[in-house]
């Protein structure tokens, strides 16, 4: 362990109201964002230390808000459930010793804690139908529990964040300030941009005009950010930092997305791109078998365009970046931001085949 760590982590542990010692620290290292730590304590429950970004989060402080006030209605809507497996299922933050849901470092850095849940397992891919399935089931579930809670009383934690205009408006801006040569490696991908510009608004312009209900989505739903119990089961959704107000076809598209493609995602061998189909129906059976109730019919009839649109969107946003000169993704080489969309546009005619 690092000396200067452990001093920082035991010294921000100390500051939250839990009744037992900081004992040793191990860094997770599936997020991309944050800063997470398990804290092994010196009686149980163990817990979770994580530093919330706060160069990508603008309001901090609101967007742990937003995960206590989820976390603790989802807990009222459990409230049937013995507290013991309650607690599997749902995330529970421990507030600081002034009360607050966070500690403020004087650095300006904000940490929130969190019960670490026991006996829980996360695949960063999906291995077969069964776990996609399960994957469908928590997800379908955490938006059918929060269906009746006030997503106005979010606040907006990444603003403009699937929104359709938006993003064309940056690739319109991106187009002109390209240089030539990254012009001429696009052409393909900016013509691809303008042949499904029109059908690739419609999930916007239908919740605009009010004909798709705005609720609380997680926005995030890619298969580690659920947590599986050792009979692979599903047991809880995680890493809420971007729960915001939004609309199913959110969650369930970029899920689909994500657990679909048969490749990585920035796999150069458009070969081995592929949508798998049989992931996407397990998916959904057990998505709909939580939430279909729930949803109204054009709710329903939309879902598969929802899965279109999320995977055009990464695409989208992927050339966008390669013309700006990638100033937004990280990259490995020069064309990385490239590889990803034409990745991602290989997917959505394999999705466009598999559907026809």
């Amino acid at each position: 362990m690092n000396p200067e760590v452990l001093l920082q982590l035991s010294f921000i542990f100390s500051q939250f109201n839990i009744g037992s010692d900081f004992i040793s620290y191990k860094e997770l290292a599936s997020g991309h964002i944050n800063d997470t730590y398990l804290i092994t304590t010196s009686k149980k429950p163990d817990v979770i230390l994580q530093r919330i970004n706060e160069g990508v989060f603008k309001d901090v402080p609101g967007l742990i808000k937003n995960k206590v006030m989820i976390s603790e209605h989802l807990q009222k809507k459990l409230s049937h459930l013995p507290k013991s497996e309650r607690d599997r299922k749902v995330l529970t933050f421990i507030p600081a010793k002034d009360g607050l849901p966070f500690y403020n470092e004087k650095s300006g850095n904000y940490w929130n804690m969190m019960v670490y849940i026991e006996d829980s397992i996360t695949y960063e891919t999906v291995l077969n139908e069964a776990i996609a399935y399960e994957g469908g089931k928590l997800i379908g579930g955490f938006l059918n529990l929060t269906s009746d809670f006030d997503a106005n009383l979010l606040i907006e934690v990444i603003p403009k964040f699937h929104d359709m205009t938006f993003r064309f408006s940056q690739f319109e801006d991106a187009l002109k300030i390209a240089s030539p040569k990254r012009l001429h490696s696009a052409f393909q991908e900016i013509k691809n941009v303008w042949k499904y510009k029109n059908e690739m608004h419609l999930l916007q312009q239908l919740k605009e005009s009010g004909k798709l209900k705005v609720r609380v989505t997680h926005n995030d739903t890619k298969i580690a950010n659920i947590l599986f119990d050792k009979n692979n089961k599903g047991l809880c959704v995680i890493d809420t930092d971007t729960v915001m107000s939004g609309i199913v076809h959110y969650d369930f598209g970029d899920a689909i997305r994500t657990i679909c493609n048969t490749a990585a995602e920035d796999e150069k061998n458009l070969e081995k791109v592929h949508f798998n189909i049989t992931f996407y129906k397990a998916y959904k059976k057990g998505f709909l078998e939580e939430i279909k109730d729930n949803l109204t019919p054009t709710e329903l009839e939309h879902l598969p365009l929802s899965a279109k649109t999320m995977i055009f969107i990464m695409a989208l946003r992927f050339l966008t970046d390669y013309l700006n000169n990638d100033i937004y993704y990280k990259t490995d080489f020069e064309d990385h931001n490239l590889v990803r969309s034409k990745n991602q546009f290989k997917l959505l005619e394999s999705f466009n085949l598999n559907m026809t």
